[in-house]
């Protein structure tokens, strides 16, 4: 797929619509989950992505297959979004409202500890830098490899694998200090 991406991204460049078309449906979904996990908010995740749909159009000419794939290309455009989104503002809602999930747990008891469990863990989340959120969110949530997050961040994979690091111990600590609390 990756050559298939880089030969759209060619047509783009010439001024392709129907190439953008389907560059578009390629990475539509999985930047609204990178978008989404790292947001915690799905109508702001939504403007990230249109608005760096907008951009692969619009700075087509910009891309560079030599520097890197069009997927990292437009995950890093994804993860700056996101995190000048997340400089401009501070959380208006409540931690206990923006993380409430909704359950597969087939048991009353069973959704409970669930709910409990994804709740601190959100909240967690929450408290964590934006790139140390964003790192985990392409880490876990995407799957991405330690080299595709240095390239998505603009870091070294030591560095990525330090903030994955202390994101992790952060998340466990934070946790920990919940549990305290409500015992």
């Amino acid at each position: 797929m990756p050559d298939t991406l880089s030969a759209l991204m060619l047509r783009v460049q010439g001024g392709d619509q129907a190439a953008f078309t389907m560059l578009v449906r390629a990475l539509e979904g999985p930047g609204l989950r990178l978008a989404d996990r790292t947001l915690h908010d799905r109508a702001a995740a939504e403007d990230v992505v249109q608005t760096a749909l907008s951009r692969l159009w619009t700075m087509a000419d910009r891309f560079d297959a030599g520097r890197g794939s069009v997927s990292s290309w437009y995950r890093r455009m994804i993860v700056n979004l996101c995190l000048d989104r997340h400089r401009a503002r501070r959380p208006m809602v409540a931690i206990e409202e923006a993380t409430e999930l909704p359950s597969q747990a087939a048991s009353p008891e069973a959704e409970a500890i669930d709910n409990d469990q994804k709740r601190r863990l959100m909240a967690a989340m929450a408290q964590l830098a934006p790139r140390q959120r964003a790192a985990l969110a392409m880490f876990h949530g995407e799957g991405l490899s330690v080299a595709e997050i240095a390239a998505a961040l603009e870091a070294t994979p030591k560095a990525i694998e330090g903030l994955l690091g202390r994101a992790r111990m952060e998340i466990k600590a934070l946790i920990m200090a919940q549990e305290e609390e409500t015992q």
